[in-house]
């Protein structure tokens, strides 16, 4: 693939505006809820399986955002309050012993902590004070989009950048690109590149050679 989409990055930074939410309605609208901190409740959980959304709601949350599987210990991390754990199942035992002394440290004075896993904290293979602490508060399950969800959403990205996009266009990225929406926002903006930069509208033969 071009070096061109490996480095590209989203058009605009994740925020709940810019979340394809389909068939996740009610948890976007409890998480908004949650944040404007209209529930008392100190935790929310999301979970889900990869690529359904996890991390770009924890990076929208505005939260100190901490990816746990790419630091597994939490060292360094301190209660600010607001903190987003991504990942909260690739905690090591240390890891693991910090968030629930960080957890303590965030109910105690008011604060919110939002965490992410690919399963609800009953099923993570975690200590069980901190599964318990998890599990104590707001979960809720993220949907992965279907295929009519993902194509509705890529025709409307393509749309607001005046990219002309063909349904055989949109069902060929499905059949042979990676199916998270990240990836897919990130061609329609590399194609919308490509296609200033060749100028040339958007065919199969264009498509193919962006992902050569």
């Amino acid at each position: 693939m071009r070096q061109l989409i490996l480095d590209l990055l989203p058009d605009s930074p994740p925020s709940l505006d810019n979340f394809v939410a389909g068939g996740n309605s009610e948890t976007v609208s409890a998480l908004t809820g949650w944040l404007a901190s209209e529930v008392a409740d100190p935790s929310f959980c999301l979970y889900g399986e990869s690529g359904c959304g996890r991390s770009h709601l924890l990076l929208a949350s505005g939260f100190h955002y901490v990816d746990a599987g790419l630091q597994p210990s939490l060292q360094g991390i301190a209660e600010n309050g607001q903190l987003a754990v991504d990942n909260v199942d690739a905690l090591d035992a240390e890891g693991q012993r910090a968030l629930f002394a960080l957890f303590n440290q965030i109910r105690a004075v008011g604060g919110r902590l939002l965490t992410a896993a690919a399963q609800p904290p009953a099923h993570l293979a975690l200590r069980e004070d901190l599964r318990t602490r998890l599990g104590s508060g707001l979960i809720y399950r993220l949907l992965p989009l279907t295929d009519a969800e993902k194509a509705a959403a890529i025709a409307l990205q393509a749309r607001e950048r005046a990219l002309k996009l063909s349904p055989e266009i949109i069902s060929y990225l499905l059949r042979h690109v990676s199916r998270d929406m990240r990836t897919l926002t990130m061609l329609v903006v590399a194609l919308d590149e490509y296609t200033l930069e060749q100028k040339r509208p958007v065919t199969l033969p264009l498509l193919r050679e962006l992902l050569a």
